[in-house]
């Protein structure tokens, strides 16, 4: 199987080359920019997160999508992820399906739980129901994919009694994934709905995953299902050097580090552990030499069908993503392709 390349967001808010902070409507606009300079450069796919925060822009990545499918070609469009257990599935199905209408055919779902919780009490949902909230929406939107007249019950919401639901694609189904940060229990999951998996790793050695791979392939087989795709996504920044790559994106991983970290109660950053993450662990920093080969070792070693690069990192200005953007399409993706070949 051909190895695929995509990209992530999250749509932080950044700031500008004179350090002032951008609009969140002018992040919006500039994501809409680096996804057609990805489609341009032949990069599979693009995903854009959602969150409810001040520090990140999106909080309805299709509506984002929407925007990318008119002013794209062939990249693939899709979430990363869509916070599923605080929205309605049928919703949710109904507007990827309008994407990828838009798009003739490119929309994908990543569905998790994401890495903040402040959907719950924006949306009414009880943080208590947190597992049972996603494993029922998980379960009828499974059924909702599958574009048929949809019977189905739960303890959560009312019951569905040959229910159609539309717009229906013209491929008959929108590609689905399960994203998780390193659960067995949400492997073992995505194996028994059969949807593919997108592996978070997002610190540490990569390397460390390979159980989790190994989990997915076992569960499968032991399900009787057909084996399915695996994806990783980790943050990484090309520069034309290794030194210009860590000084740019320095100050603005260790501002981004620290405010999640002081909500979370996390020690502040230093550069040492920063080094540490470059040189050890899932941050593919570099210029593109670098990365292309961390890049084919961390494929190679967990044997993955795609590798996507989280590109945005709190305020990183959107000159220096566009920059990394470019030579992630032009020259890493090459040189991994032939590494791998």
């Amino acid at each position: 199987m051909d190895i695929e390349f995509g990209l992530d967001t999250f749509g932080d808010v950044t700031v500008g080359l004179d350090d002032s902070e951008v609009s969140q409507a002018q992040v919006i606009r500039n994501l809409v920019a680096e996804a057609v300079l990805a489609d341009e450069l032949g990069i599979n796919f693009i995903g854009v997160g959602e969150h409810h925060r001040v520090d990140f822009a999106v909080s309805a990545p299709e509506v984002v999508l929407a925007g990318m499918a008119t002013a794209t070609k062939n990249i693939h469009l899709g979430s990363a992820v869509t916070v599923l257990s605080s929205d309605d599935p049928i919703r949710v199905y109904q507007r990827f399906a309008t994407v990828d209408a838009l798009s003739n055919g490119r929309a994908e779902v990543i569905l998790g739980r994401g890495s903040f919780t402040e959907s719950f009490p924006l949306f009414g949902f009880d943080l208590s129901s947190y597992e049972q909230l996603f494993e029922e929406k998980l379960d009828l939107f499974t059924h909702l994919i599958q574009e048929e007249p949809v019977t189905w019950q739960g303890s959560l919401r009312p019951p569905l009694t040959e229910q159609n639901v539309y717009p229906r694609t013209e491929g008959g189904r929108i590609p689905t994934w399960i994203g998780v940060g390193g659960s067995p229990e949400s492997v073992v999951r995505a194996a028994r709905y059969g949807l593919p998996l997108v592996l978070a790793i997002i610190g540490g050695d990569p390397a460390r995953f390979a159980p989790y791979v190994d989990l997915f392939h076992r569960a499968l087989a032991q399900l009787e299902k057909p084996d399915l795709p695996i994806a990783v996504h980790s943050p990484g920044f090309i520069a034309d050097t290794d030194e210009l790559a860590a000084e740019q994106y320095w100050p603005h991983h260790r501002a981004m580090r620290d405010r999640i970290g002081a909500e979370r109660g996390w020690p502040p950053s230093n550069e040492a552990e920063y080094q540490h993450e470059i040189s050890n662990g899932s941050l593919y920093l570099g210029s593109p030499e670098t990365v292309a080969r961390k890049l084919a070792n961390t494929i190679s070693t967990l044997g993955i069908q795609r590798f996507d690069l989280k590109y945005s990192a709190g305020t990183l200005p959107h000159k220096l993503m566009m920059h990394s953007i470019e030579l992630y399409g032009s020259k890493v993706i090459p040189m991994v392709k032939d590494m791998l070949a």
